[in-house]
């Protein structure tokens, strides 16, 4: 098949971000290592964790280790997260002056314990107050602010398109959107008509996010939406490829061939050995426990591989383990 006509790239500023395929901020899964394992594999832009806007928790080593951007490609985005205008600027000024070369404002989060603090996504259940959050950070930097929000509050308000039309006259440069209200949690499936009806409404780049687990759906929600670039969350766990996947079918529109169990492991060793780096080998071990679990999740066998690997604490014998399980063959799935 032909190359598609006019493939998209998303516009942030000075940033084209080419191919227009985004890593979702997601906390404790896009630690730097992890970032940049998905740039490498084809993501254009990849969303640091959410940072706190509070100064007070700045020293601890989770905010130092998230603002971590040591060789790190460009363009760095970084995430904040908080409810008042100026310790979001603050915040904003602080990031930039560690290298972040995007800011983007968590309006998107519906966990019960940012939203109980009145961040994340409750935020938009105050209008003023997203316009007020919006116009200090811009303000403040002299670098692209983007937003992430979802469809609204709650399911019979979904003030999405009222968001975005403030975060626009804010002076907000792009738009994330989730197709799900904070209420609906990550329960049931995205829905992409809100996010049609704020693309048609803005004259800022508009990103679709939510459910896009596959090159299809990625094409799919880029036409019905109109948008210019889709954002993957949950479907990189463990999967970090989709990212050329969805890119090389953009492009072409043809797949790209399955990753081999071969590519698999080698990238899993990879980002194995840059957790251990970064974390330490303490820390390093316990979080890439759950990366082991997601890459392994869909190989026969994995249930007695994990119960042996979920007990070890040396750096040596976890990297030893997933190697000597994925240089096997694959074993048959039993009927």
């Amino acid at each position: 098949m032909a190359a598609v006509d006019n493939p998209k790239f998303l516009q942030i500023g000075g940033y084209r971000i080419d191919p227009p395929v985004v890593l979702a901020p997601m906390a404790g899964v896009t630690d730097r290592p992890f970032r940049q394992l998905c740039k490498r594999l084809g993501a254009g832009l990849a969303v640091s964790e959410m940072t706190t806007s509070d100064a007070s928790l700045w020293h601890t080593e989770k905010s130092r280790l998230r603002r971590d951007h040591a060789g790190e490609p460009g363009p760095i985005s970084v995430q904040i997260a908080g409810y008042d205008p100026e310790q979001m600027a603050e915040a904003a000024r602080v990031n930039v002056d560690q290298g972040a070369q995007i800011i983007d404002i968590n309006m998107g989060c519906p966990a019960k314990k940012v939203c109980k603090v009145d961040s994340g996504s409750a935020l938009m259940r105050d209008e003023a107050l997203v316009g007020r959050i919006c116009a200090a950070v811009v303000a403040a930097v002299d670098v692209p602010v983007t937003l992430k929000i979802r469809t609204g509050w709650a399911r019979a308000h979904r003030n999405g398109p009222v968001i975005a039309r403030i975060a626009e006259d804010s002076g907000i440069q792009s738009l994330v959107v989730h197709g799900r209200t904070r209420e609906d949690q990550y329960e049931g499936f995205a829905e992409y008509d809100t996010i049609a009806a704020i693309k048609q409404a803005l004259r800022i780049p508009v990103t679709a996010n939510g459910d896009i687990d596959s090159p299809e759906k990625a094409k799919q929600v880029l036409d019905y939406t109109g948008c210019d670039a889709v954002m993957v969350g949950r479907a990189a766990q463990g999967r970090p490829w989709i990212f050329r996947e969805i890119a090389h079918y953009l492009a072409t529109g043809e797949k790209l061939p399955a990753a081999t169990r071969f590519e698999q492991r080698r990238w899993l060793l990879e980002h194995l050995d840059a957790l251990y780096a970064f974390y330490g080998e303490g820390r390093g071990v316990r979080v890439a426990r759950k990366h082991i679990q997601w890459y392994c999740q869909a190989e026969p066998g994995v249930a007695a591989f994990w119960q042996a690997v979920n007990r070890l604490t040396d750096v040596a014998e976890q990297r030893r383990c997933v190697d000597e399980f994925l240089s096997q063959p694959a074993l048959p799935e039993v009927a």
